[in-house]
């Protein structure tokens, strides 16, 4: 089988798209999803945004390259769709979205100024690979800039049981469907083996600890934990019942209902600068 093929057999996404998934995907924005690329944009500049989902962080970085022009690609045609709509009722207009698969880009070499993915590399059957497609169709002296959560540096109070119970079983689905959710302190050493040898590498967070933000983030997951691909591929792999999600499930609802709580989410960060 060629290795393009086993790639994208093997390489399952996790969370899929239900609506649970795109709640978290829509909040994202290039301020909070991409500030450690956006000193280096300038107007002009044409962006490959990858893994773009529903589109939020692509429209923001096209609104910030009103002279350039940005290009959204997922895998998942359905989701573009709500994609292209989001980028309508926004006006934005230097914009466009397509079918793409990362190990195989359909685009020439040196076709972009900055290429971007947020939480892609962790899905993928071969990031190294897909980091090297991706410096392909930059040009000289532009940009590779990827930002991955590591799912093992994550950490909340208080410590309740079920929420180390998810953390273990979250691993073991996403391992098993052919991912690395530690992939945010691997970027770098990826960066490297694909060639790069400029690799600025950073990290920042994302916290949850107010009323709202408790409610919504243990919301979507707790949803998420029962309703989503993710809880099919955890029963359906043989990884956990369903009893054993709902009690997860509760855990999550019970961590949202704490005053006390407190959620940190650590993502790893490069921004890759292509040979001139």
């Amino acid at each position: 089988m060629p290795e393009d093929r086993k790639d994208r057999e093997t390489a399952v996404y996790t969370h899929g798209h239900h609506e649970s998934v795109l709640r978290a995907h829509t909040w994202r924005t290039a301020a909070n999803s991409a500030a450690y690329l956006l000193g280096s944009l300038e107007p002009h500049m044409r962006i490959l945004d990858i893994g773009c989902g529903p589109g939020t962080i692509t429209a923001d970085l096209a609104a910030l390259v009103p002279d350039g022009h940005v290009t959204g690609v997922d895998r998942e045609p359905a989701v573009l769709e709500r994609a292209r709509a989001a980028a309508a009722e926004r006006g934005v207009a230097n914009v466009d979205f397509a079918v793409a698969d990362v190990h195989a880009l359909d685009y020439p070499d040196d076709t972009f100024c900055v290429v971007h993915a947020h939480q892609v590399l962790q899905h993928v059957g071969d990031p190294v690979r897909a980091l090297r497609e991706m410096r392909r169709v930059t040009k000289p002296g532009g940009y590779v800039a990827v930002r991955d959560a590591d799912y093992a540096a994550m950490t909340w109070y208080p410590r309740l049981p079920g929420l180390d119970d998810w953390l273990e079983l979250y691993e073991r689905v996403a391992r098993a469907n052919g991912g690395e959710p530690d992939a945010g302190r691997r970027l770098k050493s990826w960066a490297l083996r694909a060639g790069f040898t400029d690799v600025t590498a950073t990290s920042s967070t994302w916290t949850f600890s107010t009323p709202e933000e408790r409610a919504w983030w243990s919301g979507l997951w707790a949803e998420r934990t029962l309703a989503s691909a993710y809880a099919g591929r955890a029963v359906g792999g043989g990884h956990a019942t369903p009893e054993r999600l709902r009690a997860v499930s509760e855990a999550w609802r019970e961590w949202g209902r704490r005053e006390d709580g407190w959620f940190a989410c650590l993502h790893g960060e490069i921004l890759c600068r292509k040979e001139a």
